[in-house]
């Protein structure tokens, strides 16, 4: 029987670096500060670190917590991804921090804490086995001839809505929920609920930063934070009933999968599958959604890329994998040293916290030349690091690709004057590039 990860989560007795740093500088940018990521990710940090520190150690606010090394170089990053040996996914988890055990949210934590991307070794690999049927090519071309009919009908809904709307909630948080929806197999009448939940989702941290007394709400948010938890027990509520009805009479759908799993021998533990509905429900719809928002913001600044594509669609797939990189969806990943090493000069102590900066790595001048530009014929474009590296690259990044061309193929010739004309707007959260708003304006 897997032990549950988050039995064993504590805090470590000791916080600051073990080792002396290698680059020994000041503060340059806090990446533990949420409140940054509101206007999307500190592109200008990152380019400092690259240049000044591409080791740094973080400080963390909260009380005990240690603080973690930031590896923003493209070449660091694979090598910890490539090493799940030295580098875990289990002990400690992916997420930065989870809070005080002893104020743990009772299920986001949890859950968020025993699922399969934070599993190592045999365990990991058994359960991405029993869920790969769901993420074949034929699988996903069969998926695609109905993500083609829904983007049709949703584009047909938008231009109802010229000449301005916010392109996150008419098109880009609707296609990966009826994807995740029929790849699951739930109830499409559901989606009005699944999009709000996903929303109560994307503001776990700054909820979370609430619960641990290190932020107060803003007077704006009291109300969503008093309703906050009843929405998220209703989430899991609703996943649970989907899971035990799939465990009484299984279907074809991955949810079955899920819900019939096995691992040693054994049915997974009840706070595994609560688990597996957080991290399906979430990876099946942030990508997606906020890549498809992304992109329209890099075209809308790139008007002579634009174009490009408009005249020669042929150059989506390779234009769709610029926009990832320069997205970033995923913004980071944890993991934690199981014995003393060193990774780009630095030496690392074991037990200490490690963490991947996706969206730095994917800027990094050394291996993207001109970083920050949006090329979409850039040769090199689908070495990006978006959907991370190794054996826990993401399992559905086929299907995220998959709607972000069959969203643009359509949309840049039903609405090819389709801009961005407002600010974009983020949820307070550096883990996820969580874009709530992005203001459109187009002709129908």
């Amino acid at each position: 029987m897997l032990e549950l990860n988050h039995e064993q989560y504590s805090r470590v007795d000791w916080t600051g670096p073990r080792n002396n740093p290698v680059y020994d500088v000041g503060e340059i940018v806090n990446l533990s500060d949420i409140d940054l990521f509101r206007k999307g990710q500190p592109i200008d940090g990152y380019a400092e670190l690259l240049e000044k520190a591409p080791i740094y150690w973080q400080d963390e606010p909260m009380e005990k917590e240690p603080g973690y090394w930031t590896f923003s170089r493209y070449a660091d990053v694979k090598t910890i991804s490539k090493k799940p040996e030295l580098f875990s996914s289990q002990k400690g988890g992916v997420n930065i921090s989870y809070g005080d055990p002893d104020n743990m949210h009772p299920l986001l934590s949890p859950a968020a804490l025993d699922n399969m991307i934070a599993l190592d070794g045999e365990s990991h690999l058994e359960l991405r086995r029993q869920h790969m049927p769901f993420f074949t090519p034929g699988y996903i071309a069969k998926l695609k001839e109905k993500v083609d009919v829904k983007v049709g009908e949703l584009l047909d809904d938008l231009a109802a809505k010229a000449p301005h709307c916010n392109l996150v909630d008419e098109f880009a948080a609707q296609l990966p929920l009826f994807t995740l929806a029929e790849l699951l197999g739930v109830d499409q009448a559901d989606r009005p609920r699944l999009v709000q939940w996903m929303t109560d989702l994307e503001m776990a941290p700054y909820f979370g930063a609430i619960r641990e007394g290190l932020l107060q709400p803003t007077p704006e948010m009291i109300g969503v934070y008093n309703g906050w938890e009843d929405r998220v027990r209703e989430f899991f509520d609703y996943g649970m009933h989907e899971i035990r009805k799939r465990q009484e009479e299984p279907r074809e759908d991955l949810m079955s999968a899920i819900a019939n799993a096995v691992v040693d021998g054994d049915q997974m533990p009840e706070m595994y599958l609560y688990g597996a509905w957080e991290l399906i429900f979430i990876a099946g719809n942030d990508t997606t959604r906020n890549s498809i928002s992304g992109m329209m913001k890099l075209l809308t600044e790139n008007p002579d890329q634009k174009a490009k594509l408009v005249e020669d669609l042929d150059r989506l797939p390779n234009a769709i994998q610029e926009a990832v990189r320069l997205v970033s969806p995923v913004i980071h990943m944890k993991r934690t040293v199981m014995e003393d090493t060193e990774v780009g000069g630095q030496a690392l102590a074991a037990g200490e916290k490690v963490v991947m900066w996706y969206g730095a790595a994917n800027r990094d001048p050394a291996m993207f030349e001109n970083p920050h530009t949006f090329d979409i014929e850039r040769a090199n474009a689908a070495k990006n690091l978006a959907f991370g590296f190794g054996k826990h690259v993401c399992l559905g990044r086929q299907i995220a690709l998959m709607q972000l061309e069959a969203a643009y193929r359509q949309l840049l010739v039903r609405f090819p004057d389709m801009h961005m004309d407002g600010e974009m707007v983020c949820a307070p959260n550096n883990f996820v590039h969580a874009i709530t708003e992005l203001p459109v304006s187009f002709k129908a």
